[in-house]
């Protein structure tokens, strides 16, 4: 790993500390990239697509990703690699009351200790010793991070299992007595028995804790250690992995394309994925979740790219690198998307035939007709010549429902009330499911005998952890080699939330260090050491068996909002605060090129307007099932509690930069130049009768 030599003027200490840079550009830009396509570009965007109208979703993610996304994906490389510091040294040096935009991203709790406030005494002069601004980009990426390793947990615990034949989610198990299989694995399937009760043990709702499970608790442990080994030594041991981690997922999305598109039903999956519908545009929530998915996708707001940027040489071109790593993580969602749903389109195609081979076997029992006499081309024609001649005997037989669009649609959301689960232990959701037709007779069907759901279901498709360990895994098991192809789909799995973990880890180690919360003594192995041995305690709560229903409030209340909410007032700081000429003209001195940082600062400059749509929009419902998470009746009560939590941490700092902001209330909205001191910073600020700070 290179070092800068000598004294570094602009580095993270305002000092002569030795700054460390990375060993070359590729380095870099794989960081980026591992750091901003991670587990939803493999499960979140496919599933975005399908539900909002296919190809049609593309309008607003593209819109999204020109006007909110490469802007302020830029700034964050611009002004990091300029100041040379992490996210909460870099919103500092622009305005300190800025300073909580990203302590939020890293948890820093001020005010504990006399030293901690005589740090931020020295840090802001003329501050009154408590803490200027609460807790921001530090605060959403310890609380992903918690949630985000579990379920590399989950992960890792497919990926031992996969090395099995047959797989154990392929076959339901013996029951107790060694005498039947399983009653819950034959009312459901062996897929979601195998996550639901053999994985998570789930428990009926989430006031019933239950206890630690075991196995989830060596595997979260395994998970923790693998990451503290490769952000030991910051960028230096990173930088190694990273080449490993990023590539291999590359490697394993070719290989199951090009087995997925020689799959019979590859076709109609795609089809169905990128059918456009552009009457789903009129809906506020399908711009909102574009916009979501950008912040995610890309990781902005979390801190990690600040801190990579800070590691490069201050001319490098960063208005390169935000467009090259924004067009290719984007272009990632959509190969992932095609590799990903050429395989769930051949696994409908037998789950449609094997439906019209039940349906089949039916009719020649119940019409005494000769024994492959009906083939899966002349159902559609014999059915319907039934139903002309004989409807009674037809309606009678309680035929199921066989389109193809349906198991297209099928997802693990699609909840059935069998009076099957009712005779058995209390289970989630997730495990109920018919099993027969005679079961559900009494139940809702349509005029023509056809089966109806009884309930509605809650998703068009799948996505998250039911698409990876549910419906995924059930496709591999119809695939030749499945052991095989299960080994890699988890392994790629494991690789990608492994590098965006870095990010993360990056994005809490790097501010602890740059604020001075942590003497630059302290050996980083000893600091890496002590931040991933917190972050397992502080997930072992997921563990619980009643933990798949806390990673989901925090997975739909924690982040989302907050990621909106800490860039609105990022480009507040730079386009208003610190002002836009400022940034071109330091920027533009520093980059190779003379565009520098102006232009995504110009154009961001009406971002906040942008922001705060999507903001209020998702203000009056904060998550996309509409508070109806999983668990119980009153769990959204305790999720919007742990939202307005995460919130209070997050906009703790907010009330700062409006005041900041009201200063500048003049038409040009910001400082025209520093006076005095150099580079960027508060070196020529002053402070006004009323209190404001002022940069003049």
């Amino acid at each position: 790993m290179a070092c800068a030599q000598g004294p570094d003027p602009l580095g993270a200490g305002g000092g002569g500390e030795r700054r460390p840079r990375w060993d070359n550009r590729l380095q870099y830009l794989l960081s980026c990239i591992g750091f901003a396509v991670g587990l939803g570009n493999i499960w979140r965007f496919p599933y975005l697509c399908q539900t909002y109208g296919g190809g049609a979703f593309l309008i607003p993610y593209l819109i999204a990703l020109v006007l909110e996304g490469i802007p302020l994906f830029h700034i964050e490389l611009a002004i990091g690699q300029r100041l040379r510091r992490g996210s909460v040294g870099v919103w500092k040096a622009v305005s300190p009351y800025l300073g909580g935009v990203g302590q939020a991203g890293t948890w820093v709790l001020c005010g504990v200790n006399p030293a901690s406030s005589r740090r931020w005494r020295q840090a802001v002069p003329g501050h009154s010793g408590v803490c200027p601004t609460g807790l921001g980009c530090l605060t959403v990426s310890f609380l992903v991070s918690l949630y985000y390793n579990t379920v590399l947990t989950w992960v890792l615990w497919y990926f031992l299992n996969s090395f099995q034949s047959p797989l154990p989610w392929g076959s339901c198990p013996l029951d107790l007595n060694r005498t039947g299989l399983e009653a819950e694995c034959q009312a459901s399937s062996p897929v979601s028995y195998f996550w639901y009760r053999q994985t998570l043990n789930i428990t009926a709702d989430i006031s019933d804790s239950g206890s630690v499970q075991g196995r989830l608790l060596a595997c979260l442990a395994a998970a923790w250690a693998i990451v503290y080994l490769c952000v030991i030594r910051g960028i230096e041991s990173t930088g190694k992995a990273i080449y490993f981690t990023a590539l291999f997922p590359y490697l394993v999305l070719t290989v199951f394309l090009i087995r997925g598109l020689t799959l019979p039903g590859a076709v109609r999956g795609l089809t169905y994925l990128f059918t456009p519908d552009v009457q789903v545009l009129r809906s506020p929530r399908v711009w909102l979740d574009a916009a979501t998915q950008i912040f995610f996708s890309l990781s902005l707001a979390f801190g990690g790219h600040i801190a990579f940027a800070s590691y490069n040489p201050p001319r490098n071109n960063c208005e390169k690198d935000a467009v090259t790593i924004a067009l290719v993580n984007s272009m990632t969602s959509l190969y992932a998307s095609i590799a990903m749903f050429s395989v769930l389109g051949f696994k409908a195609a037998n789950d449609h035939g094997r439906c019209l081979d039940r349906n089949i076997l039916q009719l020649i029992n119940a019409f005494d007709l000769p024994d492959q006499s009906v083939s899966r081309d002349d159902y559609a024609a014999v059915l319907t010549h039934l139903n002309a001649t004989q409807p009674d005997r037809v309606a009678r037989l309680c035929l199921e429902t066989c389109r193809l669009e349906d198991f297209l649609d099928k997802g693990p959301g699609h909840v059935v009330g069998s009076p099957i689960r009712r005779q058995l232990s209390p289970v989630p959701r997730g495990l109920q499911s018919p099993t027969s037709c005679a079961v559900l007779k009494g139940e809702r069907s349509s005029p023509s005998g056809a089966h109806l759901w009884p309930v509605v279901r809650p998703e068009r498709s799948a996505s998250g952890t039911g698409l990876a360990f549910i419906i995924f895994t059930e496709a591999i098991l119809h695939m030749p080699g499945a052991p095989g192809w299960a080994v890699l789909f988890f392994g790629m799995l494991f690789t990608l939330g492994l590098s965006s973990m870095f990010g993360n880890m990056e994005s809490i180690i790097t501010p602890l260090l740059d604020v001075g919360l942590v003497h630059r003594s302290v050996p980083k192995e000893v600091l890496s050491g002590l931040v991933c041995l917190v972050c397992f305690l502080s997930a072992t709560c997921f563990t619980l068996q009643s933990g798949n229903y806390w990673l989901e409030i925090f997975d739909n209340y924690v982040a989302p909002l907050d990621l909106m909410v800490l860039a609105f007032f990022e480009v507040v700081g730079v386009a208003y605060v610190y002002g836009v000429q400022r940034c071109g003209s330091r920027c533009g001195r520093r980059s190779p090129t003379r565009a520098g940082c102006r232009p995504p600062v110009s154009s961001c400059a009406s971002c906040p307007r942008c922001g705060s749509r999507p903001w209020r929009w998702s203000s009056c419902s904060p998550s996309a099932d509409g508070g109806r998470t999983a668990g119980r009746p009153g769990t959204p009560s305790c999720a919007w509690s742990t939202w307005i939590v995460s919130r209070v941490c997050c906009d703790q700092h907010t009330g700062m930069p409006r005041r900041a902001v009201a200063c500048h209330s003049h038409p040009r909205m910001g400082p025209p130049r520093v006076s005095s001191g150099r580079g960027w910073g508060l070196a020529g600020a002053t402070a006004s009768a009323s209190g404001c700070w002022l940069l003049s």
